[in-house]
């Protein structure tokens, strides 16, 4: 998959957001080390062994798109895809591995954020925050960790929207800062799909808007 380059039409998404990332890093730093770590042991799983996601099983055998359209508490997350008009490539051969927020996660962000990004004028926004999810490859917990051990503690991630995360470790759970400083943790790790790899995380990632 190519690299997204886009720029801000407006600045009324960028403003949004600017203001999210402190309510953002509050919220998900307290639940973090046990939201986090007790979802990716506890999780139940489907006959195939992908944890389920909100409750709903989770087909290795199916794209990154069809799981999330199952899945009750990522219904935010789909409606934003379908906006953004990136169903058919997360739905394409990839693999591609996406740090899915939850619906709760959307609701830490600024109050009228999410609403914003939907609006059709600000569809290279919600592109340029939903690729930054997004890395090319399919990317397993275990590899993700081996990552951050061979880096001295710390793993760089490049995105499809061209901006880094960086990973590292908070006691068992992974830790995912964004290059505006506002942090998500894995939830539930290594849903395996078709087309890549899906962790749930509880935070949205903001890069750069400007």
């Amino acid at each position: 998959m190519t690299k997204l380059t886009l720029l801000l039409t407006t600045g009324a998404a960028a403003m949004a957001l600017a203001g999210c990332t402190t309510m953002n890093d509050d919220m998900a730093s307290t639940s973090a080390s046990t939201s986090a770590t007790a979802s990716t042991s506890a999780s139940t799983k489907t006959p195939m062994g992908n944890p389920t996601v909100g409750g709903a099983a989770m087909m290795a055998s199916k794209t990154i798109v069809q799981n999330a359209s199952a899945a009750p508490n990522l219904t935010t997350l789909v409606a934003a895809v379908k906006a953004a008009g990136l169903v058919d490539t997360l739905s394409g051969p990839g693999p591609f591995t996406v740090f899915a927020p939850t619906n709760e996660a959307f609701n830490l962000l600024a109050p009228g954020t999410v609403d914003n990004l939907l609006k059709p004028e600000n569809k290279p926004s919600l592109v340029k925050v939903l690729t930054y999810h997004v890395v090319p490859g399919s990317v397993s917990s275990a590899q993700l960790m081996k990552m951050i051990t061979d880096g001295g503690g710390t793993a760089t991630l490049t995105t499809v929207e061209g901006e880094p995360i960086t990973a590292t470790m908070e006691g068992s759970a992974v830790k995912l800062t964004s290059a505006t400083g506002n942090v998500s943790y894995v939830q539930t790790a290594d849903v395996r799909q078709s087309n890549g790899m899906v962790h749930v995380v509880n935070g949205v990632l903001i890069p750069n808007l400007g």
